[in-house]
């Protein structure tokens, strides 16, 4: 009897030590899934016959495949989650690459941003990581725009989560700050004063809506790497040299192209008489073609399709208008020419006025 009492009293002191063997083999990330019944009756039965438990299967983990609608929540929840320190005050590349896996990057892009260089701290490549997947880009995307610009692992974590509130004020956020980082990375690192210029611009000078606002920097990232004086003025060539609208401007990305490229076509076409100025009614004696079959086209194409004409010409015509343009700055402005035109009226006024007083003395 004795030993039957000092048998059961062994079952108790081994059963908490098995369930934390089989909490350790479970998966971290995600609840703590019960062991199945199976188990439960293995581990019931497993005191009779003397056996103990050393007949136990040995449990293997559940190999989970994260889907890509959890990867938001996997970076939230390293983002909260305190990780326990280790030696050295830094993380174990293999705890790295773990949850950079559990984030939806494969094996090839985790090591690729391990072996960036300068090579960064592994909770600051986590911290910067999590904080862009938390705004919505995919992995892939982000392992290319931390590959093209390293230098966005030194910036610090507020600033980071700082600049995502503000592109998520802008509304870039989801799918569109994918274009944004691929072709502007810099959007991260540059100043607020600096981007904010350019929003100004959009708004307060350009005149487009919030929503357009939004759109225009999505499509042509390469805006914010432009002085504002220089978005004006291509808004202004577009809206009152060629009259093209709002709406058009934003779907047909007018403003990603250079002002020099733009002038050479449409003055071009103005001059082989094939583009016209519409008027206040938007009416143009000849049919203007297309903004994409100008700007969006191979200069080969825009010759034979939209201009046809002959390359020899255009390249005479572009030498031309270089010069034309070195000229301009020696000759008086439109402002100016108006100006001296108002002060010969004003003098003729006054020429007028002398005239009438010396008849009425007479």
């Amino acid at each position: 009897m004795a030993a039957l009492g000092r048998q059961v009293l062994d079952w108790h002191r081994l059963v908490p030590l098995t369930w934390a063997g089989i909490a350790r083999q479970t998966p971290r990330l995600g609840e703590q899934e019960r062991a199945p019944a199976p188990l439960l009756r293995k581990l019931t039965t497993a005191s009779s016959g003397g056996g103990g438990l050393v007949g136990l299967p040995r449990v293997e983990p559940r190999k989970d495949v994260q889907k890509p609608e959890c990867w938001t929540s996997l970076a939230r929840c390293h983002l909260h989650k305190q990780r326990a320190p280790v030696e050295g005050g830094s993380l174990e590349r293999e705890e790295v690459i773990r949850a950079l896996l559990d984030m939806g990057f494969s094996d090839v892009h985790a090591q690729e941003l391990l072996s960036i260089q300068p090579s960064p701290h592994p909770r600051q490549l986590l911290d910067i990581v999590s904080e862009l997947i938390l705004l919505g880009v995919n992995p892939e995307p982000v392992c290319v725009a931390l590959k093209k610009s390293p230098q966005l692992l030194k910036l610090p974590v507020m600033h980071v989560k700082k600049r995502s509130a503000y592109l998520r004020k802008l509304g870039l956020e989801e799918g569109k700050l994918k274009r944004v980082l691929h072709c502007c990375p810099e959007v991260l690192t540059m100043s607020q004063r600096d981007i904010d210029s350019i929003v100004r611009v959009l708004r307060e000078k350009c005149l487009f809506t919030a929503q357009q606002v939004t759109e225009v920097l999505h499509r042509c990232p390469q805006l914010l790497r432009e002085a504002p004086g220089e978005v004006e003025y291509k808004f202004q060539y577009a809206y009152f040299r060629m009259g093209v609208k709002h709406a058009d401007v934003v779907r047909t990305d007018f403003l990603q192209y250079p002002i020099a490229k733009t002038r050479q076509r449409h003055t071009f076409l103005e001059r082989l008489g094939r583009y016209q100025t519409p008027d206040k009614k938007g009416q143009t004696q000849v049919p203007n073609p297309l903004v994409k079959d100008i700007l969006r086209v191979s200069e080969a194409e825009f010759l034979a399709r939209t201009a046809r004409s002959s390359a020899e010409e255009f390249e005479v015509f572009k030498k031309l208008l270089a010069r034309e343009e070195q000229e301009e700055p020696e000759s008086h402005t439109p402002g100016d020419r108006n100006t001296s035109e108002g002060d010969e009226d004003e003098g003729e006024d006054e020429d007028e006025d002398e005239d009438r007083e010396e008849e009425g003395e007479l």
